[in-house]
Protein backbone atom coordinates (compact mmCIF):
# COMPACT_ATOMS: atom_id res chain seq x y z
CA UNK A 1 0.00 0.00 0.00
CA UNK A 2 1.36 3.34 -0.74
CA UNK A 3 -0.33 6.34 0.25
CA UNK A 4 -3.98 4.28 0.23
CA UNK A 5 -3.98 2.62 -2.70
CA UNK A 6 -2.72 -1.28 -3.14
CA UNK A 7 0.31 -2.18 -5.80
CA UNK A 8 1.91 -4.66 -6.81
CA UNK A 9 5.83 -5.25 -8.19
CA UNK A 10 5.97 -7.38 -10.96
CA UNK A 11 8.38 -10.04 -11.20
CA UNK A 12 8.24 -11.38 -14.62
CA UNK A 13 10.06 -14.23 -16.19
CA UNK A 14 10.60 -16.68 -18.92
CA UNK A 15 7.60 -18.83 -18.82
CA UNK A 16 4.50 -17.84 -21.33
CA UNK A 17 1.36 -18.43 -21.57
CA UNK A 18 1.00 -18.63 -25.69
CA UNK A 19 -2.51 -18.41 -27.40
CA UNK A 20 -3.81 -18.53 -31.25
CA UNK A 21 -7.04 -16.49 -32.20
CA UNK A 22 -8.56 -17.59 -35.74
CA UNK A 23 -11.43 -15.22 -36.84
CA UNK A 24 -14.05 -16.15 -38.91
CA UNK A 25 -17.88 -14.26 -40.36
CA UNK A 26 -20.17 -15.73 -37.81
CA UNK A 27 -22.58 -14.40 -35.17
CA UNK A 28 -19.75 -13.15 -32.65
CA UNK A 29 -19.56 -16.41 -30.51
CA UNK A 30 -16.14 -17.29 -28.95
CA UNK A 31 -15.04 -20.78 -28.11
CA UNK A 32 -11.81 -21.35 -26.10
CA UNK A 33 -10.62 -24.36 -23.84
CA UNK A 34 -13.34 -25.32 -21.46
CA UNK A 35 -10.86 -24.58 -18.13
CA UNK A 36 -10.33 -20.88 -19.45
CA UNK A 37 -13.48 -19.09 -19.49
CA UNK A 38 -11.21 -15.55 -18.41
CA UNK A 39 -9.42 -16.08 -21.64
CA UNK A 40 -12.23 -16.69 -23.81
CA UNK A 41 -13.87 -13.24 -21.96
CA UNK A 42 -10.66 -11.05 -23.02
CA UNK A 43 -11.35 -11.96 -26.72
CA UNK A 44 -15.22 -11.10 -26.78
CA UNK A 45 -13.94 -8.04 -24.74
CA UNK A 46 -10.93 -7.67 -27.35
CA UNK A 47 -13.00 -7.71 -30.17
CA UNK A 48 -15.88 -5.33 -29.34
CA UNK A 49 -12.90 -2.65 -27.94
CA UNK A 50 -11.18 -3.20 -31.98
CA UNK A 51 -15.23 -2.74 -33.20
CA UNK A 52 -15.55 -6.49 -34.42
CA UNK A 53 -17.85 -7.76 -32.40
CA UNK A 54 -19.35 -9.62 -35.40
CA UNK A 55 -16.92 -12.23 -35.74
CA UNK A 56 -16.74 -15.38 -35.15
CA UNK A 57 -13.33 -16.66 -32.70
CA UNK A 58 -11.65 -19.87 -31.92
CA UNK A 59 -9.28 -19.31 -29.46
CA UNK A 60 -6.45 -21.90 -29.05
CA UNK A 61 -4.22 -21.76 -25.30
CA UNK A 62 -1.36 -22.95 -23.84
CA UNK A 63 0.25 -22.47 -20.62
CA UNK A 64 2.94 -23.98 -18.45
CA UNK A 65 2.51 -21.91 -15.62
CA UNK A 66 0.91 -23.38 -12.31
CA UNK A 67 -2.64 -22.35 -11.11
CA UNK A 68 -3.86 -21.11 -7.72
CA UNK A 69 0.36 -20.55 -7.09
CA UNK A 70 0.23 -16.68 -7.84
CA UNK A 71 2.10 -16.78 -10.64
CA UNK A 72 -0.36 -14.59 -12.29
CA UNK A 73 -1.66 -17.46 -14.27
CA UNK A 74 -4.96 -15.82 -15.27
CA UNK A 75 -3.24 -12.59 -16.11
CA UNK A 76 -0.69 -14.15 -18.38
CA UNK A 77 -3.45 -16.18 -20.31
CA UNK A 78 -5.86 -12.90 -20.70
CA UNK A 79 -2.80 -10.56 -22.08
CA UNK A 80 -2.11 -13.31 -24.42
CA UNK A 81 -5.63 -13.95 -25.40
CA UNK A 82 -5.65 -10.15 -26.45
CA UNK A 83 -2.74 -9.80 -27.98
CA UNK A 84 -3.66 -12.91 -30.23
CA UNK A 85 -7.16 -10.69 -30.69
CA UNK A 86 -5.27 -7.80 -32.33
CA UNK A 87 -2.69 -10.05 -34.13
CA UNK A 88 -5.83 -11.88 -36.06
CA UNK A 89 -6.85 -8.85 -36.75
CA UNK A 90 -3.70 -7.45 -38.23
CA UNK A 91 -3.48 -4.86 -35.35
CA UNK A 92 -2.13 -3.87 -32.35
CA UNK A 93 -3.34 -2.49 -28.72
CA UNK A 94 -1.16 -0.93 -26.22
CA UNK A 95 -0.07 -1.74 -22.54
CA UNK A 96 -2.63 1.02 -21.44
CA UNK A 97 -5.53 -1.13 -23.62
CA UNK A 98 -4.67 -4.63 -22.42
CA UNK A 99 -4.18 -3.64 -18.77
CA UNK A 100 -7.84 -1.98 -18.76
CA UNK A 101 -9.22 -5.12 -20.88
CA UNK A 102 -7.68 -7.54 -17.99
CA UNK A 103 -9.02 -5.29 -15.12
CA UNK A 104 -12.20 -5.34 -16.73
CA UNK A 105 -12.24 -9.19 -16.16
CA UNK A 106 -10.73 -9.30 -12.93
CA UNK A 107 -7.92 -7.77 -10.32
CA UNK A 108 -4.71 -8.63 -12.33
CA UNK A 109 -0.44 -8.68 -12.54
CA UNK A 110 0.93 -5.90 -14.49
CA UNK A 111 2.91 -7.95 -16.58
CA UNK A 112 1.57 -6.28 -19.71
CA UNK A 113 4.02 -3.68 -18.51
CA UNK A 114 7.40 -3.77 -19.98
CA UNK A 115 10.48 -4.22 -17.83
CA UNK A 116 9.88 -4.42 -13.72
CA UNK A 117 6.64 -2.73 -13.46
CA UNK A 118 4.45 -0.64 -10.71
CA UNK A 119 0.91 -1.51 -10.87
CA UNK A 120 -2.23 -0.92 -9.03
CA UNK A 121 -3.88 -4.45 -9.86
CA UNK A 122 -7.48 -3.60 -8.94
CA UNK A 123 -8.22 -0.40 -10.70
CA UNK A 124 -5.09 0.54 -12.58
CA UNK A 125 -4.51 3.97 -11.68
CA UNK A 126 -0.80 3.01 -10.66
CA UNK A 127 1.11 1.24 -14.05
CA UNK A 128 4.61 2.58 -13.71
CA UNK A 129 7.73 0.69 -15.51
CA UNK A 130 10.53 0.50 -13.04
CA UNK A 131 12.91 -0.44 -15.85
CA UNK A 132 14.36 -3.33 -16.82
CA UNK A 133 16.33 -6.25 -14.83
CA UNK A 134 19.54 -6.80 -14.77
CA UNK A 135 20.68 -10.21 -15.65
CA UNK A 136 19.04 -12.48 -13.08
CA UNK A 137 17.48 -15.50 -12.43
CA UNK A 138 14.61 -16.73 -9.78
CA UNK A 139 14.08 -19.61 -8.96
CA UNK A 140 10.50 -20.61 -8.18
CA UNK A 141 9.57 -22.54 -5.23
CA UNK A 142 6.28 -24.28 -5.55
CA UNK A 143 4.50 -25.79 -2.41
CA UNK A 144 1.57 -28.18 -2.28
CA UNK A 145 -0.80 -25.23 -0.74
CA UNK A 146 -3.13 -23.07 -2.96
CA UNK A 147 -4.59 -19.84 -2.81
CA UNK A 148 -8.05 -18.68 -4.15
CA UNK A 149 -6.87 -15.63 -5.52
CA UNK A 150 -10.89 -14.01 -6.24
CA UNK A 151 -11.28 -15.06 -2.61
CA UNK A 152 -7.67 -13.28 -1.36
CA UNK A 153 -8.94 -10.12 -3.17
CA UNK A 154 -12.12 -9.80 -1.76
CA UNK A 155 -11.33 -9.70 1.65
CA UNK A 156 -10.22 -6.03 3.24
CA UNK A 157 -6.85 -6.44 3.96
CA UNK A 158 -6.14 -2.42 4.24
CA UNK A 159 -5.57 -1.93 8.14
CA UNK A 160 -2.42 -4.76 7.62
CA UNK A 161 -1.35 -3.07 4.83
CA UNK A 162 -1.39 0.25 6.17
CA UNK A 163 0.79 -0.44 9.46
CA UNK A 164 3.12 -1.67 6.99
CA UNK A 165 3.49 1.02 4.64
CA UNK A 166 6.78 2.53 5.39
CA UNK A 167 8.59 -0.80 5.16
CA UNK A 168 6.85 -1.32 1.17
CA UNK A 169 7.73 1.96 0.58
CA UNK A 170 11.73 1.22 1.56
CA UNK A 171 11.56 -1.84 0.05
CA UNK A 172 10.19 0.28 -3.10
CA UNK A 173 12.73 2.47 -2.77
CA UNK A 174 15.49 -0.36 -2.92
CA UNK A 175 14.17 -1.99 -6.03
CA UNK A 176 13.88 1.14 -7.96
CA UNK A 177 17.21 2.47 -7.23
CA UNK A 178 18.83 -1.06 -7.73
CA UNK A 179 16.45 -1.15 -11.51
CA UNK A 180 17.99 1.91 -12.09
CA UNK A 181 21.72 0.83 -11.53
CA UNK A 182 21.39 -2.64 -12.08
CA UNK A 183 22.51 -3.55 -9.19
CA UNK A 184 21.20 -7.28 -8.12
CA UNK A 185 22.10 -7.42 -4.55
CA UNK A 186 19.81 -3.54 -4.00
CA UNK A 187 17.12 -5.34 -5.98
CA UNK A 188 17.52 -8.45 -3.76
CA UNK A 189 17.38 -6.77 -0.62
CA UNK A 190 14.52 -4.66 -1.28
CA UNK A 191 12.44 -7.63 -2.36
CA UNK A 192 13.43 -9.46 0.78
CA UNK A 193 12.39 -6.45 3.16
CA UNK A 194 8.94 -6.81 1.07
CA UNK A 195 8.61 -9.97 1.84
CA UNK A 196 9.02 -9.88 5.47
CA UNK A 197 6.52 -7.31 5.95
CA UNK A 198 3.95 -9.04 3.78
CA UNK A 199 4.38 -11.82 6.24
CA UNK A 200 1.41 -10.26 8.68
CA UNK A 201 -0.75 -9.83 5.65
CA UNK A 202 -0.61 -13.15 3.98
CA UNK A 203 2.09 -15.52 5.68
CA UNK A 204 4.11 -17.98 3.94
CA UNK A 205 5.29 -20.55 6.71
CA UNK A 206 8.30 -21.63 4.64
CA UNK A 207 9.97 -18.06 4.29
CA UNK A 208 11.91 -19.08 7.21
CA UNK A 209 13.37 -22.22 5.60
CA UNK A 210 13.97 -20.33 2.20
CA UNK A 211 15.63 -17.45 3.53
CA UNK A 212 18.33 -19.83 5.10
CA UNK A 213 18.58 -21.89 2.12
CA UNK A 214 18.89 -18.79 -0.01
CA UNK A 215 21.97 -17.78 2.73
CA UNK A 216 23.54 -21.17 2.27
CA UNK A 217 23.30 -20.40 -1.60
CA UNK A 218 24.58 -17.08 -1.63
CA UNK A 219 21.38 -15.49 -3.02
CA UNK A 220 20.73 -11.80 -3.70
CA UNK A 221 17.06 -12.14 -1.76
CA UNK A 222 13.89 -13.80 -1.80
CA UNK A 223 10.64 -13.05 -3.23
CA UNK A 224 7.18 -13.93 -2.37
CA UNK A 225 3.75 -14.33 -4.10
CA UNK A 226 1.48 -11.37 -3.55
CA UNK A 227 -1.90 -13.62 -3.97
CA UNK A 228 -0.58 -16.99 -3.77
CA UNK A 229 1.78 -19.66 -2.23
CA UNK A 230 5.25 -19.59 -4.38
CA UNK A 231 8.27 -17.97 -3.11
CA UNK A 232 11.25 -17.46 -4.83
CA UNK A 233 14.86 -17.24 -4.52
CA UNK A 234 17.04 -14.15 -6.83
CA UNK A 235 20.30 -14.70 -7.68
CA UNK A 236 22.97 -13.40 -10.07
CA UNK A 237 23.33 -14.75 -13.65
CA UNK A 238 24.54 -17.73 -11.70
CA UNK A 239 23.79 -20.64 -13.30
CA UNK A 240 25.80 -22.76 -10.39
CA UNK A 241 24.50 -21.49 -7.44
CA UNK A 242 21.13 -21.41 -8.55
CA UNK A 243 20.92 -25.03 -9.66
CA UNK A 244 22.76 -26.29 -6.22
CA UNK A 245 19.76 -24.39 -4.46
CA UNK A 246 17.42 -26.31 -7.02
CA UNK A 247 19.02 -29.73 -5.46
CA UNK A 248 18.65 -28.70 -1.89
CA UNK A 249 15.48 -27.34 -1.46
CA UNK A 250 14.34 -30.56 -1.95
CA UNK A 251 16.15 -31.77 1.28
CA UNK A 252 15.21 -28.69 3.28
CA UNK A 253 12.10 -27.82 2.03
CA UNK A 254 8.73 -28.95 3.38
CA UNK A 255 5.64 -29.25 1.00
CA UNK A 256 7.80 -28.70 -1.79
CA UNK A 257 6.02 -29.37 -5.03
CA UNK A 258 7.95 -27.97 -8.25
CA UNK A 259 11.33 -25.79 -8.56
CA UNK A 260 11.57 -23.54 -11.27
CA UNK A 261 14.59 -22.25 -12.09
CA UNK A 262 14.13 -19.43 -14.46
CA UNK A 263 14.77 -16.10 -16.20
CA UNK A 264 13.90 -12.70 -14.46
CA UNK A 265 12.98 -10.47 -18.08
CA UNK A 266 11.15 -7.52 -18.66
CA UNK A 267 7.02 -7.58 -18.99
CA UNK A 268 5.15 -7.21 -21.98
CA UNK A 269 3.74 -9.35 -25.10
CA UNK A 270 5.98 -11.06 -27.63
CA UNK A 271 4.72 -11.29 -30.68
CA UNK A 272 5.91 -14.68 -32.75
CA UNK A 273 4.32 -14.47 -36.39
CA UNK A 274 0.60 -14.71 -35.71
CA UNK A 275 1.05 -15.94 -32.42
CA UNK A 276 0.85 -14.34 -29.12
CA UNK A 277 2.87 -15.71 -25.91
Amino acid sequence: MLDGTLVMVTCPIDLFATATVELSEGAGRVRGPAGSPKAARAVELSLARLGRNNEEARLHLESPLPRGKGMASSTADIVAAVGATAAALNTETTVRQQADLALAIEPSDGVMLPGIALFDHRYGRIAQSLGNPPGMRVLVLEFADALDTEAFNAVDRKAELHRREAHFREALDLITVGLKNGDDEMIGRGATHNALAYQEVLPKPQLPDVLALGRAAGAVGVNVAHSGTVLGLLFPEDFERADWAAEEAWKRLSNLTAVHNRRLIGGGIVRHHQRET
